[in-house]
């Protein structure tokens, strides 16, 4: 069995071209008005999905939200060029880690034909599934200036990201396999992630209660890490929180997933307001660890920050070469990553910071990164796979 346990679900993705006409004529088709983009609506129509998806490119931002059925994913995708991935947080990790030559192990909550094929050798699984099944997810991705103009709208993309729009059942129910204490046993590190799309308390407290369990079983020196996400309920992200930020050793977030904790936005190139938004997230998530990886620096914070150096570093590279590459990249592509230089920005940032806390946070610069086609989908992903590659490598240095 695999040293590096990932889990705790993946999914059958539809990563969609984006195509600027065809939203325009959705625009036309359904009569959308300005006044009403709002990305927290619930998405129970296409035409839904549209609002909130202009409201996210309008903004700049990324997110999950659920949608009430999976034929609403299946006819938007439909108008577009639409490629099949595999994806969620254990599954992507796990592909970036094996770029690397890095093996390790998935659990899953479903499994099809897609998944059998494109999995890829030397990513081990068990599955809770007692047969197939496939709820896809809508993946949209735009760019920075990805614009819209139709009527009275004018948008334009501030900044590159992405948007997924599911409804899962299997991860939403996110059932355990009798399997997982077994290959537990002679884990370094077990990720645990995919809490997010559960929408039922009583479920959400069972199934992390279940993982306390597990974590609580784990042989001195594994290594436990939680992946934050994007909470379909966001009460649920607290009680997730609470359950577990004292259970593992590294909790980890991007930084939209830290400003929701928050309340509110924060300046990512402003020391001062960065260094008070991390005291605060200190009170709010008492972890041993927390990591914070955002796009122009990634940061651990606590009394063994110095220890997960080398897997910051590893977390940049990688998702850094997913940013450039997308699919498909190579040891050969990261080594090439790894050679680029620091943002000036964010190394200014990381230097301040770590003067601030001295000998309790350790912060790394994310990396000059330029292309015309950036890959928003998965960084956060396979961020936590470079991550945790660096801290069991096989031959590789970060």
């Amino acid at each position: 069995m695999s040293e590096r346990v990932l889990g705790l679900g993946g999914t059958v993705d539809y990563e969609i071209a984006w195509d600027s006409a065809v939203i325009e004529d959705l625009i036309d088709d359904y009569a959308i008005r300005a006044d009403e983009l709002d990305a927290r609506i619930p998405v129970v129509d296409e035409r839904s999905l549209v609002v909130t998806l202009l409201a996210f490119l309008r903004d700049g931002v990324g997110g999950e939200r659920f949608v009430a059925s999976s034929d609403i994913v299946e006819t938007f995708a439909a108008r577009f060029d639409t490629r099949i991935t595999l994806g969620g947080t254990c599954v992507r990790a796990a592909i970036a880690m094996r770029s690397l030559g890095v093996t390790s192990l998935v659990h899953l909550v479903s499994i099809d034909d897609h998944v059998r094929a494109l999995l890829p050798e030397g990513i081990e699984h068990i599955c809770s599934a007692s047969g197939d099944s496939t709820d896809p997810h809508l993946i949209v991705q735009f760019a920075a200036g990805a614009a819209v103009r139709r009527g009275g709208l004018e948008l334009v993309a501030p900044h590159p990201n992405r948007i997924i729009y599911t409804n899962d059942p299997p991860n939403r129910d996110l059932v355990l396999s009798d399997d997982l204490g077994t290959v537990l046993r002679d884990a370094q590190v077990f990720l645990v992630s995919g809490f997010n799309t559960i929408q039922d308390a009583a479920v959400l407290d069972e199934r992390v209660e279940q993982i306390r369990r597990h974590l609580a079983a784990l042989s001195t020196g594994t290594v436990a890490i939680y992946e934050d996400a994007g909470f379909h309920e966001p009460a649920f992200s607290r009680r997730v929180r609470d359950a577990l930020v004292d259970a593992v050793d590294v909790y980890s977030l991007n930084e939209d997933e830290l400003f929701a904790y928050l309340g509110r936005t924060v300046d990512l190139l402003d020391a001062d307001a960065i260094a008070a938004a991390l005291a605060e997230a200190g009170d709010l998530i008492p972890a041993a660890c927390l990591v914070i990886h955002t796009k122009h620096w990634s940061l651990a914070l606590g009394e063994r920050a110095a220890d997960y150096a080398d897997a910051l570093r590893g977390g940049i590279v990688m998702a850094s070469t997913r940013y450039l590459i997308g699919d498909g990249h190579t040891a050969a592509d990261y080594a090439r990553t790894a050679a680029l230089p620091e943002k000036p920005e964010g190394a200014a940032v990381a230097g301040a910071l770590e003067a601030r806390f001295p000998g309790r946070l350790v912060c790394r610069g994310a990396l000059v990164l330029e292309t015309d086609q950036p890959a928003t989908i998965g960084l956060g992903d396979t961020f936590i796979g470079g991550f945790i590659a660096a801290l069991v490598p096989v031959g590789v240095s970060a």
